[in-house]
């Protein structure tokens, strides 16, 4: 199962709508999908239409060894496309795992216990900090989206992540590897969402996604109608950009994995 973490430690990128509209997107090509709802607030499996009472194994379990993934897994509206849920008791699980040894290597090994073959491709959706949460994200993944919203302040926050990813890479994974960087937000009539476009691209290079995520207020309604903007409105602008970054991040993936 090819593993991709969806982070960003600033919140308001549009990271969990990155997350749910790629997953979506792969699950509509035909690959068995799963994503993990790392975040407390819960927003993809909001955005995915789980209700509250559908959340009885969580990540929260997951994390905690009480329940294993396939347990945990719920399917959505979308063929092929599960998700691990989250609940506000994740919220907690920083402090309640500092009583584990293996703390930061929980979301590994529940996944690598996962039955091999039943999904394809798992998105992780982190929550935007880089406690411990974004960590086991990030030691389980083999490799990162970074949804990076077309401002200022938003760039300050990306050179904090890339560092953290170095050292991870150093101490805990080394097959880590930032698969893309994602530009969201993206306002043509700004001046200013040209100019830090272009320093990222001058900055990162090839690493930035070519396909830039539009401003459409089709993706801000979607979650709150429990379902991907891909299904909410498959012909707004938001959608195409998503079904056009689907195919580059397929693209980006080794044969190899693609072939799994």
């Amino acid at each position: 199962m090819i593993r991709i973490a969806v982070a960003n430690q600033k919140g308001g990128v549009g990271k969990t709508t990155t997350a749910i509209n790629l997953a979506t997107a792969l699950a509509a090509t035909g690959w068995r999908t799963l994503i993990i709802d790392l975040d407390p607030q819960g927003n993809a499996s909001t955005g995915l239409g789980i209700k509250q009472s559908q959340r009885e194994l969580s990540s929260y379990e997951l994390l905690r060894g009480d329940a294993t993934v396939a347990e945990c897994a719920i399917p959505t509206a979308v063929p092929r496309l599960d998700i691990v849920s989250a609940t506000v008791d994740l919220s907690g699980a920083e402090i309640e795992l500092i009583e584990f040894q293996d703390r930061l290597h929980r979301l590994q090994q529940a996944l690598s216990g996962a039955e091999a073959g039943h999904w394809d491709i798992c998105l992780i959706d982190c929550p935007p900090s880089l406690g411990m949460l974004t960590l086991n994200a990030l030691i389980a993944a083999e490799s990162l989206i970074v949804p990076l919203q077309c401002e200022f302040f938003a760039l300050e926050g990306l050179s904090q992540l890339l560092t953290t990813v170095e050292r991870v890479r150093e101490r805990f994974n080394q097959k880590l590897s930032i698969l893309g960087v994602a530009l969201t937000m993206f306002d043509r009539r700004n001046r200013l969402t040209d100019q830090v476009s272009d320093d990222v691209r001058e900055v990162l290079g090839p690493v930035v996604f070519e396909t830039v995520i539009p401003r459409n207020v089709r993706l801000s309604e979607a979650p709150s109608h429990g379902l991907p903007a891909l299904i909410y409105d498959h012909r707004c602008a938001g959608s195409a950009a998503y079904i056009a970054l689907a195919r580059e991040l397929i693209d980006r993936l080794p044969e190899i994995r693609k072939a799994a």
